[in-house]
């Protein structure tokens, strides 16, 4: 998120930014408007997309210059480290959810960061949920209870319930078979990662039955409206681990060793925190 400290004199400058205004600046920087896929609502596969700190300066920055057609007030309610999360695993999380379907029984593969808060969108929305962590992560697992899943257990243990919609959070490509067969038929199973390891072969009837498995790709910045404008009336509450930036690489790496709940947030401190700016 960020504080808008001034407005450029370009076009489509208007109250979205004033100065002092909390925005939050997403992934998805800039698209060209023009491809087959931005004229038909799916700008997040548009070829020439620039996303924020991989091709945009701004991901770590005291300041930022942003196109302000993609970024977004921030709802009301939250403090500066508990909005964070939204802004990268509420979106994709979010995009996740809408691409899985309204089925009522829904599974979270990978209980981390988007999944603690689209448990919560879950929830809101009266599906039963079903959350699968690391085999033995007990505590993850009474987490994942604490904020309403029905059940949790290890990511190969099949659920009580046959599942409706899967989305597998975790780069693990062994998941996606565990998934399909905890699905009914019909079932939905989202891959909601940039990446994912190598998937293994399995056999036909696992996907037989009109089951789907399909990715999500970014995000568009109708996802962004329709998300912000919901956190803004449901009560997601977001476990927030915070690090200063200096301790980023301890940041990743309790990430990939599970040592804490919900979602990390660097922090600028110090002389960067005293300025207007953003984390």
């Amino acid at each position: 998120m960020a504080t808008v400290v001034e407005a450029g004199g370009g076009r489509g400058t208007g109250d979205l930014l004033a100065q002092g205004l909390r925005v939050g600046i997403p992934w998805l920087g800039w698209t060209c408007g023009e491809c087959r896929y931005c004229r038909s609502g799916r700008e997040n596969l548009c070829d020439l997309a620039r996303f924020t700190g991989r091709d945009i300066d701004g991901g770590f920055a005291e300041f930022a210059v942003v196109d302000q057609r993609f970024c977004f007030p921030l709802p009301n309610g939250y403090s500066d480290l508990e909005v964070a999360p939204l802004l990268c695993a509420g979106l994709i999380g979010y995009r996740a959810l809408r691409l899985a379907g309204d089925g009522a029984r829904i599974g979270l593969y990978g209980f981390g960061a988007s999944a603690h808060i689209v448990a919560q969108l879950a929830r809101f929305e009266g599906r039963t949920v079903f959350a699968f962590t690391r085999p033995g992560d007990a505590r993850t697992q009474e987490f994942a209870r604490e904020l309403g899943a029905a059940w949790a257990g290890g990511s190969q243990e099949r659920p009580p319930q046959e599942l409706d919609c899967a989305i597998i959070f975790a780069a693990a490509g062994e998941l996606i078979p565990a998934a399909l067969a905890a699905v009914c038929k019909g079932g939905v199973v989202v891959c909601a990662g940039i990446h994912m390891s190598t998937i293994p072969a399995f056999s036909y009837d696992l996907l037989w039955g009109e089951r789907v498995v399909r990715s999500v790709a970014n995000l568009t910045r109708q996802d962004a409206r329709e998300f912000l404008a919901l956190a803004a009336r449901t009560p997601i509450h977001t476990n927030v681990r915070s690090y200063p930036l200096h301790d980023t690489p301890a940041a990743l790496d309790d990430l990939r060793h599970g040592r804490f709940e919900g979602a990390a947030v660097i922090e600028l401190t110090g002389e960067c925190a005293d300025r207007p700016g953003g984390m």
